[in-house]
C-alpha cells in the first residue's frame, strides 16, 4: 500500500474545484479567498467505498439481542425490506440526506451507495434512482439475499434479467453477497457476469460469515473490490496480492455483530491494496463515522495509524477506481480539517468529534460550531 506524505506549513490553491498548486505557505500565490486552517491538521477527505444508505426503518431490537449473545445471520437483511418497500421516495430521500450529512460531519467527502433493501423490481430501481441523487458511485445490489416468498431460481432470473435491464443507466457497479446464507459462488458468478455483460463494473461482499471461495471469483472477474474479508486464507491473500482487486475492511460490522476481527497484517505484508469503509447499514454496521472505523481498525485489526488513514482515503479511492483521496496538484479539492495537532488523534481520541470542517471540490459542506 502507499505511504503518507506529511508536510507542515503548507498551502494549496483551489481552481475550479481542483488543486492547482501546492507548496510552502510563504510562496503561496495570492488568491481572492483564503481558508485559514489556524493550526489545524488538514487531511484528504475520506473516501467511503461501501455504504447502504437507501433504506427505511431500524433494527434496534436485533442489535440489542445480538449484544446479548445471539448470532448474526445474513437473513436479518430481510427485516429491513418491508419498511423500505413501504416508504415513499421522499422518506427514503430524507433518510439518505440525513446520513450523507453525517458522513460529511465525519470527514467523508466521497461515497458509494448500494441498493439491496428493496429486493423487488420497483423498490430496487427506486433505490438506485434516489442513490444517484447523492453520488455517481451507485451500486446495484439486487443480489443481497433471496426475499421471502420467492423461489431462488426465479429471483436470480429477476436480478439478472428485468432488474438488471432497468438498473443499467442508473448504476455504475454490480455487487453480490457471496457468503453463507446469501448466494453461492456459482450464483454470484451468474449475477456478476450478467452485470459485466451490461457494462457494469463488478464488486463483491464476501468472506464475512464464512469462507466459501468468493475471493477466487472476485480475482478471476477482476472485481474492483471485495468487501468484508473477515475470514481469509493464505491462498486468498496470495490471490489478492497478485491482482488489482482491493480488499476492503469494514470494522464497524465486526464491532456490531460481535464477530472476530480479521488481522490485516499478513494482508498488507503480502502487498494487497486495502481500504477501510463504514458499511453504513441499519443491521450490521449502523455508523457513518470514518474516524470510529479507523480507531477500531487500529485497535482490533492491527492497522498502524498511517496505514488506516491511507486505507480510508487513497485505499477507498482505489476501491472505486478513481483518483480521489489525496491533496496533490490535479486532485479534486476534497479535504477535512481536524481540531487536532496530529492525524494520530483519529485513533488516539476515539469517539471525540475532531473533524471541524469538511470541503468537497473546495466548497464547505460541513462546519462544526462547537464540540
Amino acid at each position: 500500500m502507499g505511504q503518507l506524505h506529511i508536510s507542515t506549513d503548507q498551502a494549496f490553491v483551489i481552481e475550479d474545484g481542483f488543486i492547482g498548486w501546492v507548496g510552502d505557505v510563504t510562496n503561496a500565490p495570492k488568491t481572492e479567498t483564503i481558508i485559514d486552517a489556524k493550526g489545524r491538521v488538514c487531511i484528504p477527505g475520506f473516501v467511503d467505498s461501501h455504504t447502504h444508505l437507501i433504506f427505511a426503518g431500524a433494527r434496534h431490537q436485533e442489535f440489542s439481542h445480538r449484544m446479548a449473545g445471539e448470532a448474526y445471520q445474513a437473513g436479518g437483511i430481510k427485516s429491513t425490506v418491508s419498511a423500505t418497500r413501504g416508504a415513499t421516495d421522499q422518506e427514503l430521500r430524507e433518510n439518505a440526506a440525513k446520513l450523507v450529512a453525517e458522513l460529511h460531519a465525519s470527514g467523508i467527502t466521497h461515497f458509494e451507495i448500494k441498493s439491496g433493501y428493496g429486493l423487488d423490481l420497483e423498490t430496487e430501481i427506486r433505490s438506485l434512482a434516489i442513490a444517484s441523487e447523492f453520488t455517481e458511485d451507485v451500486t446495484f445490489l439486487g443480489a443481497h439475499v433471496v426475499p421471502e416468498g420467492v423461489a431462488r431460481a426465479d429471483y436470480l432470473n429477476l436480478v439478472t434479467g428485468p432488474m438488471l435491464d432497468q438498473a443499467t443507466g442508473l448504476a455504475k457497479w454490480i455487487d453480490v453477497f457471496c457468503d453463507d446464507g446469501a448466494f453461492t459462488v456459482e450464483e454470484s458468478r451468474m449475477v456478476l457476469e450478467a452485470g459485466i455483460a451490461k457494462g457494469l463494473r463488478p464488486r463483491m461482499h464476501s468472506n464475512q460469515l464464512k469462507n466459501i471461495g468468493g475471493i477466487a471469483l472476485a480475482v478471476e472477474l477482476e472485481c474492483a473490490s471485495v468487501d468484508h474479508c473477515t475470514d481469509l486464507s493464505q491462498a486468498d491473500i496470495d490471490l489478492l496480492a497478485q491482482s488489482s482487486t482491493v480488499a476492503t475492511f469494514v470494522p464497524g460490522a465486526e464491532f456490531s455483530t460481535r464477530a472476530s476481527y480479521p488481522d490485516v497484517r499478513p494482508v498488507i505484508a503480502a502487498g494487497v491494496t486495502v481500504a477501510i469503509a463504514t458499511d453504513c447499514n441499519p443491521g450490521s454496521s449502523f455508523t457513518t463515522s470514518m474516524p470510529f472505523c479507523i480507531a477500531v481498525a487500529v485497535r482490533e485489526l492491527h492497522f498502524s495509524v498511517d496505514q488506516a488513514l491511507w486505507a480510508a482515503t487513497k485505499g477507498g479511492a482505489r476501491a472505486l477506481e478513481n483518483e480521489l483521496g489525496s491533496l496533490a496538484v490535479g486532485s479534486r479539492a476534497d479535504f477535512a480539517l481536524l481540531d487536532a495537532k496530529s492525524y494520530i488523534d483519529l485513533a488516539y481520541r476515539p469517539g471525540v468529534p475532531i473533524v471541524s470542517a469538511t470541503y468537497v471540490a473546495g466548497q464547505k459542506v460541513f462546519e462544526r460550531t462547537s464540540n
